[in-house]
Formats: C-alpha cells, sequence, structure tokens
C-alpha cells in the first residue's frame, strides 16, 4: 500500500490536507477552524480534523442547500 493510499484511509487530516480536500485556501481553512465552521479537535498545538465529521458538515451543507 502506497503513503498516499494510507493518507486516505486516516481518521483525521490536516488543516492543510482539509483544505486541499475543500479546495479552500490554507488561511481560509484555519479561519474556518478558528470560527468553528470546520470541525477540529485539538490535541496540544496540533489541529486535526475528523474526516467523518468533515463528511458530515459537507453532506449538511448540501441538505440544507437543497432545503432552501
Amino acid at each position: 500500500m502506497s503513503n498516499q493510499e494510507n493518507r486516505n484511509d486516516s481518521l483525521v487530516l490536516t488543516p492543510v490536507e482539509a483544505a486541499k480536500l475543500l479546495r479552500i485556501g490554507r488561511g481560509t481553512a484555519y479561519a474556518q477552524i478558528k470560527c468553528g465552521t470546520i470541525p477540529n479537535i485539538r490535541m496540544g498545538r496540533r489541529i486535526l480534523i475528523p474526516r467523518a465529521a468533515l463528511m458530515q458538515m459537507l453532506e449538511m451543507a448540501k441538505n440544507d442547500r437543497l432545503r432552501s
């Protein structure tokens, strides 16, 4: 299994990985983390984004948009 495949299976993402996945800038990702839009957990100084929570956030946003 390649290193890239391991990253795709990771339970958590770094802010930079989440930004790439969401196709937003690094600064925007950190701003959204700070205001609570992007779900995150802190482990010491590290910020981690649970992949499942991020996908759930996107699904909820999609459903909200469909209802409007």
